[in-house]
Parts: C-alpha cells; sequence; structure tokens
C-alpha cells in the first residue's frame, strides 16, 4: 500500500506550526533583557517557520482518509524530528551565535532528542532568548516523546513502548486510537504541572526566575541543558541540587505512573517492576558510589552523597546535568558510569536510552530459558506486573538489545576512523548520543564538550542521537528496500 503524503505533510506542517509558535515565544525574553539585536532573527525564524508549517498544511489537508497506517508513521516521526531539527537552527545561525549551521544543527538536534551534548564554549555568553531557545527545543522533545510513546509508537509495534501501553491509563493496546487524545492530554498535564512546581521551588531555593525555568524546561525533559558553564555545579546549593535530582527522578519515571501518584495512587508505583528496579539501581549505585567517594577523603559525606546521587540520578535518566567530574573519582567509579549509560530510564518517561524495563525482559528470558531446557514440553510464559508478555514483544526487545550493542560498537569503530585518537572519546561520544545522555567520558566528559569533533563526527553522532531517541527501529526501517515498495 502507497504512502499517504497528504497526511504525512498535514502532520509536519503542524510541527513546523507548533516550533514558530515556540520561537516567538521568546519574544518577551528578547525584549525584557534589552536584546533588541536579537529581535529580527527570533521574529523572522518563527514568523518562517509558522509560515512554512501553515503553507504545509493547507496543501495537504485534504486527505482521502484520516488513518495513519505503519509506513505513513514511521516517515511522520522520523521526518517530525529532522524537520523541527532543522528549522529550529534558525535562531542560532540568523542571530550568529552559532554561524555554523553543522554546529547549530547539532545543537538543536541534542536539543530535540534530550540528549544534552553541546558545541557552546561559553554558554554564559550567549543571549537570554537564544538560551530560552535552547531550553525549549529540550521541552518539546520531551513533550512530543510521551505523545509519540502514547499515539505512534505501539501502533508500529515497539515492544519496550508497547509494554508501557499497557499500563497507561485509560487506554489498552487493542483500543488505543479512540483514547489517544485524552491520554495524551492526561500525560501532557502532568509533564506541565511538574514543571511548574520546579520552576517554585528553584526560584524559592534561590535561583533567579529565569534560571529556573530554563532549568525546569531541561529538567523535566531530561535534557541537561544549562544556562551555567559549570552546569548545576555552579549553584553550589544543597537544596537546588536536592530539588533537581528529585525532579530528574520524576522524569525518568513512566508518566502514566506519575498521573496515578498524582491521583493517590501510590499502590501503583509499589506493584510496578520497572519502577521497583528502576529505584534499586539508582539506590544501589549511590550507595556504591558515595562509601567510595567518601572514603577518599576530598569531601564531608554529605557531600559525597549528594554528589553520587545527583550524578547517578542524571545519568541513569539520561538527564546530563553535572555537579562535580565523575571521571575523576578513579577508573571504578568510571566505568560504572558507563555501565550507567546503558540502563535508560523507564518507558513512557522523557529519558531516553535503552531503558529498565527491556533489561527486566532480557534477565527474566534469559532465567525462563534455563527452566526451558529443564522442562521443554512445559508452557512457561514471562511475566511482568503479574501479566504474561507476548513473545513477539520479547523477541521485539531482544532484538532492540542487540541492536543497540551492534550500533554502539560498529559506530564507536566509525568514529575512531573520523579521526578521534582517543578510543574512550570514541566510545564515549558514542554511548552518550546514542543514549541521549550528553556528557560522556574522554574529551567529551562532563567538563568538556563536543565543539572538538569533526564535521562528519558531529554530523553522524547527530544521526545516533536521532536513531537513540527514535527507539532504533523507527529511524532505521527507512533505509530497508522493503520499506519503499507498495506491496
Amino acid at each position: 500500500m502507497s504512502l499517504n503524503l497528504r497526511i504525512i505533510g498535514g502532520i509536519l506542517g503542524i510541527l513546523l506550526i507548533i516550533n514558530g509558535i515556540f520561537m516567538l515565544l521568546c519574544l518577551p525574553a528578547t525584549i525584557y533583557y534589552h536584546n533588541e539585536v536579537d529581535i529580527v532573527p527570533i521574529s523572522f525564524s518563527g514568523c518562517v517557520t509558522l509560515l512554512a508549517g501553515c503553507l504545509l498544511y493547507l496543501f495537504n489537508r485534504k486527505s482521502k482518509d484520516g488513518l495513519i497506517r505503519k509506513r505513513d508513521g514511521y516517515l511522520i516521526v522520523t521526518l517530525g524530528w529532522v524537520i523541527m531539527s532543522l528549522s529550529g537552527t534558525l535562531p542560532y545561525v540568523l542571530s550568529g551565535m552559532i554561524p555554523s549551521f553543522t554546529d547549530a544543527f547539532f545543537e538543536t538536534m541534542s536539543g530535540y532528542t534530550t540528549t544534552g551534548a553541546s558545541i557552546i564554549n561559553d554558554i554564559e555568553a550567549m543571549p537570554q532568548d537564544i538560551l530560552l531557545w535552547r531550553s525549549m527545543t529540550q521541552w518539546m522533545g520531551g513533550m512530543g516523546i510521551i505523545v509519540l510513546a502514547v499515539a505512534i509508537l505501539p501502533v508500529l509495534g515497539i515492544g519496550g513502548m508497547e509494554l508501557f501501553v499497557a499500563e497507561a491509563p485509560g487506554i489498552s493496546p487493542d483500543k488505543l486510537q479512540p483514547r489517544i487524545t485524552e491520554t495524551a492530554k492526561r500525560l501532557w498535564l502532568v509533564y506541565v504541572a511538574f514543571t511548574i512546581a520546579e520552576v517554585v521551588l528553584l526560584k524559592l531555593g534561590g535561583m533567579s526566575f529565569y534560571d529556573a525555568v530554563n532549568h525546569s524546561l531541561t529538567t523535566m525533559a531530561t535534557g541537561g541543558f544549562s544556562t551555567k558553564n559549570a552546569s548545576i555545579a555552579h549553584y553550589d546549593s544543597p537544596f537546588i541540587q536536592y530539588t533537581i535530582t528529585f525532579f530528574m527522578f520524576l522524569a525518568g519515571t513512566s508518566f502514566t505512573l506519575l498521573y496515578f501518584l498524582a491521583k493517590g495512587k501510590l499502590n501503583k508505583l509499589a506493584q510496578n517492576e520497572e519502577f521497583r528496579s528502576y529505584l534499586a539501581f539508582i539506590l544501589l549505585f549511590t550507595i556504591i558510589i558515595t562509601v567510595t567517594v567518601f572514603l577518599r577523603g576530598d569531601v564531608s559525606l554529605e557531600k559525597a552523597f549528594r554528589n553520587s546521587i545527583f550524578q547517578v540520578v542524571s545519568i541513569i535518566t539520561t538527564t546530563g546535568f553535572v555537579t562535580a567530574d565523575y571521571t575523576a573519582w578513579g577508573y571504578f567509579i568510571l566505568i560504572l558510569f558507563v555501565m550507567m549509560m546503558f540502563f535508560g530510564g523507564s518507558a513512557g518517561s522523557t529519558a531516553g536510552g535503552v531503558k529498565i524495563v527491556r533489561h527486566i525482559v532480557l534477565v527474566k528470558n534469559t532465567f525462563l530459558e534455563f527452566k526451558r531446557l529443564l522442562h521443554p514440553s512445559a508452557v512457561i510464559p514471562l511475566r511482568l506486573n503479574n501479566r504474561a508478555v507476548s513473545q513477539n514483544v520479547t523477541f521485539n526487545v531482544l532484538a532492540f538489545i542487540i541492536m543497540y550493542i551492534m550500533i554502539f560498537s560498529i559506530s564507536s569503530f566509525f568514529m575512531a576512523i573520523l579521526g578521534e585518537d582517543d578510543v574512550l572519546t570514541s566510545v564515549g561520544s558514542v554511548a552518550t548520543c546514542l543514549g541521549n545522555i550528553g556528557p560522556g567520558i574522554g574529551n567529551v566528559g562532563p567538563m568538556d564538550n563536543f565543539a572538538g569533533q569533526t564535521t562528519a563526527g558531529k554530523w553522524f553522532l547527530s544521526f545516533l542521537m536521532l536513531v537513540g531517541r527514535l527507539e532504533l527501529f523507527t529511524v532505521l526501517i527507512l533505509f530497508t528496500p522493503f520499506f519503499w515498495r507498495s506491496k
């Protein structure tokens, strides 16, 4: 069956309209901070994007049917992130803050995919409205991935997201379409409410209103863009750092569970296997790293705990904020952080990475294989949250993890070929971009950035950000010949 180009074009037009509106929302910051020189770039960028979106929507609004089929969905999801990133470069390029299109695209893709990797050497020298736009790209990307998880990925059969949908309030996999709008509204409401709550708390903690807004936008998106060169280490405030830790933890939790939490259904969290594992991993790594850092004798126990839990939550949730240079804590801890880069948050959260639920399915299926060897005639289903998981979902999850490891290995080798002499940097840049984390290891560690990467390297890493954010198969299937066949 052929692609429904009209419905694809119409939805892409809507995305551009949304993008243009958010650009224009940065104008109050331009006026308030007297950045008159940026009024033209911001307003022109917003108007051009808005106009392009309106034209694209108007020319494609009359579709023969309004159904999004699987092939349409794959193109919508992938092209949506690409076209948002391309249009999102305009404020950077036209203002002259990031004159290189390659660098502007890298920064924008890093924003929309909520990766947090940056090429900006002096963030504090950037105009406030440009930094606000930078934060907004992450907030939109985070909010977009929630809707993507609810509305598109389950239709495409993405295993980890199908498991998330089974827990979503008011919907079930066999009755997904009629409930999409209502579910998306509920999850957006949770997203906005927690963002506002964090703004209030950070302001009470001593941040300026501007910084509180920016950091709240990027925390709930698990993005990690900051308005300060030193990231959250700039604020040597226990209250601010614990507050951001708490909201990073929430952002890495399934938004379905957060919705239940808001309704007072605490038992939903206690009964959820993924949440229990997510919490257990964070506590385990925090205890190990706190003890190790404290025994080094450099900081107090409270500071060691605060830095440890902050960095553990930041990496596992793929947020990427920094309060300390974890690469300086010794090779043992460095290995732990590299391991955490392959964890990811919960399915249905704004976090990137492999996702905790996939690890659970992998481990459970491995142990079940031992049972099946002893009892070859027995039917032993894999269960998650007391529900049987279909073999299709299990196979999808296993294929995802295998593909993830393959992409990571091949990409690390490719980055080395592109001219990165340091093996740690090649591995670290791939791990952090594929997992949408932000800081890596080597020359792209928490105290460095990606400005030194080659032009080819930046484009390749931008591609990895997209692939990782959209659950691998969503993008890679576009490169298969059978996708483009009409039948």
